[in-house]
């Protein structure tokens, strides 16, 4: 005797995107919508992908909204996540007391717009003040 025959409607298709959007393993959507993780694979591949992107868009757009807000956890996560920021490690070449030379700090270095001639001043002299070019060979 041959299987039942897998119908796959829109409101199917809606539960899979959800339950993929909510972080359910694939082959527990498979019993839930009553089919084989491989047929759910193959007929919902679109949905189950879309599911996925659709609720990191909301919260990616969650996470955004509060670190305009002012969240300073927010912030700093988007920051190490999206501008790629990294943290360093503290130097353990210094013993503690001692008077060795801390290394020179951290100048960060943003990019010009040229909408204001003074800023745009004033980050070419910082930059040129702390990256200086080096003489061509």
């Amino acid at each position: 005797m041959s299987r039942k025959a897998f119908l796959l409607n829109e409101m199917v298709r809606e539960k899979v995107r959800h339950l993929a959007g909510v972080g359910v393993r694939q082959d527990d959507i498979a019993k839930i919508i009553g089919c084989a993780p491989k047929t759910l694979r193959k007929r919902c591949r679109e949905d189950l992908d879309r599911g996925v992107a659709e609720a990191n868009a909301m919260v990616s757009g969650y996470l955004f909204a509060n670190a305009k807000a002012g969240n300073v956890a927010a912030q700093i996560f988007w920051l190490k996540t999206r501008a790629h920021w990294r943290e360093r490690a503290a130097s353990d070449n210094l013993a503690p007391g001692s008077d060795a030379e801390p290394s020179p700090p951290v100048v960060l270095l943003l990019p010009d717009n040229s909408r204001d001639p003074e800023l745009t001043q004033a980050l070419r002299d910082t930059q040129a003040k702390h990256s200086p070019r080096r003489p061509r060979r």
